[in-house]
């Protein structure tokens, strides 16, 4: 009997109802709610602290976005003020770029980082202690103005109470009615666990590129034979030895189980650590990890980036001005404003020349 095809009895798909689409859950600001008292604690620092120290990509984005904001040091204006922050000691063996460096990092991470601020009793600044962001809790009263800070013990139920003018603190892109800076790892958390996936698959796959499995087909099921074997070649494997064995192909053959790596995997995984710079907002020319843009882009790159180093600059001179009460200019990263615009008058001055026998190819006018 003939096999009957009718196109008339074709069948659509019903992806629509199959495939659901992707979706971001909405989310409310952190701020005041008309209670007395409204406070924010960061429960996430753990997760925080541990992703920043176990992903090396993200760590060197953090690091890195830091270093270029605070690492080439500050001017002060007075000499006053440069005496007293030479006398800063943390902990005890820090310098006031290391606490500031610390702090840096520290908000980026977890959206906020704290120091106490010591003074003697005419108001001096001392010190200034850094804090675990975890341990700090922000009080605001009804209409969201910051009423003070409380630090909670790890080991204890013990409370101390902070004016708000006795911590330094400094936030991590604090938008909208916000009492609380917003950690850059939150955006990255998909990222980072595409990352973890990826690496280990592909350590996988490496693995088996250097070390293939062979499949051995033996022409024996006694298992004391098989065991025999299998110690034999597995041994010789390890140490990269010879095998010798008697030549019967129906007694021994093997197949070599072959793993290739898919240049699609190594795009996606070069896509995932960039997105840690993109996130973070440094771009990639800057740790050397750009190869595709040609000079000219990654000196226009290398400029918008100086804008937002300076941007984020003037916020923390700001902040040591509001609440330490000392003038500090940080150094900016070296400019190629004049570079750049060195290259344009070169540009300027060629333009309207005749073209050169140098600008010419064969049967094609370079324009």
């Amino acid at each position: 009997m003939a096999t009957e095809f009718d196109i008339n009895l074709a069948t659509p798909s019903h992806m629509v109802n199959t495939v659901v689409d992707y979706t971001v859950n909405g989310m409310n600001t952190d701020g005041a709610t008309g209670q007395d008292e409204y406070s924010y604690q960061n429960a996430k620092w753990s997760q925080q602290w541990g992703y920043f120290n176990q992903v090396p990509d993200l760590k060197t984005a953090i690091i890195l976005k830091s270093v270029w904001n605070v690492g080439k040091g500050f001017t002060t204006k007075t000499a006053r003020d440069e005496v007293i922050l030479d006398h800063i000691k943390g902990w005890g063996k820090d310098s006031f770029s290391d606490i500031l460096f610390n702090m840096v990092v520290t908000k980026l991470i977890g959206g906020d980082s704290f120091a106490e601020i010591i003074r003697d009793d005419s108001g001096l600044l001392l010190n200034l202690k850094p804090l675990s962001p975890d341990s700090v809790r922000i009080i605001v009263d009804k209409k969201g103005i910051l009423k003070r800070f409380e630090q909670t013990n790890k080991l204890s139920r013990d409370v101390i109470k902070f004016k708000p003018e006795e911590i330094f603190h400094l936030s991590n892109e604090r938008l909208a009615d916000q009492i609380h800076g917003i950690s850059v790892i939150d955006a990255c958390e998909k990222t980072i666990l595409a990352e973890e996936e990826s690496f280990d698959g592909g350590k996988k796959i490496f693995r088996r590129s250097a070390r293939p499995m062979i499949m051995f087909k033996l022409g024996t099921s006694n298992q004391a034979k098989i065991n025999a074997f299998a110690t034999k070649m597995d041994s010789a494997v390890n140490l990269g030895e010879n095998i010798y064995i008697p030549s019967d192909d129906n007694t021994v053959s093997y197949e070599v189980v072959k793993v290739d790596v898919s240049p699609m995997f190594l795009a996606w995984r070069d896509d995932i650590r960039n997105r840690f710079f993109r996130t973070v907002g440094l771009p990639q020319i800057v740790p050397g990890g750009s190869g595709n843009s040609s000079e000219s882009e990654s000196k226009v790159i290398y400029l918008a980036f100086e804008q937002i180093v300076e941007k984020e600059q003037r916020e923390i001179e700001n902040a040591i001005w509001n609440q330490l009460q000392i003038r500090i200019n940080l150094i900016p990263p070296t400019s190629l404003s004049e570079n750049l615009q060195q290259d344009s008058a070169k540009d300027g001055a060629n333009a309207g020349l005749p073209i050169q026998p140098s600008e010419m190819t064969a049967g094609k006018a370079i324009t």
